[in-house]
């Protein structure tokens, strides 16, 4: 192979290890103490699915930080230590198979962290994927009894369609998540948009996603349909936040806490407001 060869094989295998899955809203007090152990690991008992017809948007509960391809929960460090210093309760999620394993296996782990925030009291679950951990978060949602839980998803930098980057990725390089997160895959297809039914009771969604995502190809792969999908360089013209720093950013940061707030977010902050969102994040 030519060196010009390795060099290209060598940046999709880089960009296809850093496909970071689910991360992380002025958010309201959460259960108390706001200083839950994390990480939490857990298989799915179906307690989650033992319902509620939808949950109270007003009453913030557990947030549940879920990390993307990978499965680095230290990845979401800077926005675990954000909604804590706003009173939150943050549980950061380790998934199976090092992250790189079935998606639905990981949205069982995240299944079985709500069951045992629900079961210490919580009233209900937030969920912050980041990059393929918003994928997590949807299959949670729609096949595991996630709807009865969870109150708000927010979703960064996630290939809701795929990325080009794991088409890069061959052979047994390329191992479950890689495969199911390659664009028109059968469970991504599977996967219901928008997330909920018009009309139906369930969580809020809302996707945060950046053009300058280098990982997300194309970055508009990010956009959800349905659901309130915002640009960041629609609220900060000037962000030009990369894929891996996505949840280390203040714009983030801030977008986060907005979604995760009291009341939902309806619509994306005007771009007046840049500075204010960072500050706050």
């Amino acid at each position: 192979m030519s060196t010009g060869g390795q060099r290209i094989r060598a940046t999709a295998l880089a960009l296809a290890v850093t496909l970071v899955a689910a991360g992380a809203s002025g958010c309201g007090g959460g259960s108390s103490g706001g200083t839950a152990s994390g990480p939490v690991t857990g298989a799915a008992t179906g307690a989650a699915t033992q319902a509620r017809a939808g949950v109270d948007q007003a009453v913030p509960g557990t947030v549940l930080l879920v990390p993307g391809y990978g499965g680095n929960v230290r990845d979401l460090d800077a926005l675990r230590d954000l909604l804590r210093s706003r009173g939150r309760t943050v549980v950061e999620v380790e998934t199976p198979g090092s992250g790189t394993g079935d998606l639905r296996a990981q949205a069982a782990a995240v299944a079985g962290a709500a069951t045992q925030a629900v079961a210490a009291g919580a009233p209900s679950v937030d969920v912050v994927g980041y990059s393929a951990g918003g994928v997590v978060a949807r299959i949670f949602v729609a096949e595991q009894g996630g709807a009865a839980v969870v109150r708000r998803v927010v979703t960064i930098g996630s290939p809701h369609h795929g990325t080009q980057v794991a088409l890069l990725v061959n052979g047994t390089e390329c191992p479950d998540a890689c495969r199911q997160l390659r664009p028109a895959s059968d469970l991504l297809t599977d996967l219901p948009e928008p997330p909920v039914a018009d009309g139906a009771r369930g969580p809020v969604f809302t996707s945060l996603w950046s053009a300058s995502d280098e990982v997300i190809a194309p970055p508009t792969s990010s956009v959800l349909e349905g659901t309130l999908s915002i640009r960041l360089q629609d609220v900060c013209a000037d962000d030009a936040t990369t894929h891996t720093m996505l949840p280390r950013t203040p714009l983030v940061g801030g977008l986060v806490l907005r979604a995760l707030a009291d009341e939902p977010l309806r619509a994306a902050p005007a771009p007046d407001e840049c500075e204010t969102v960072r500050t706050r994040g």
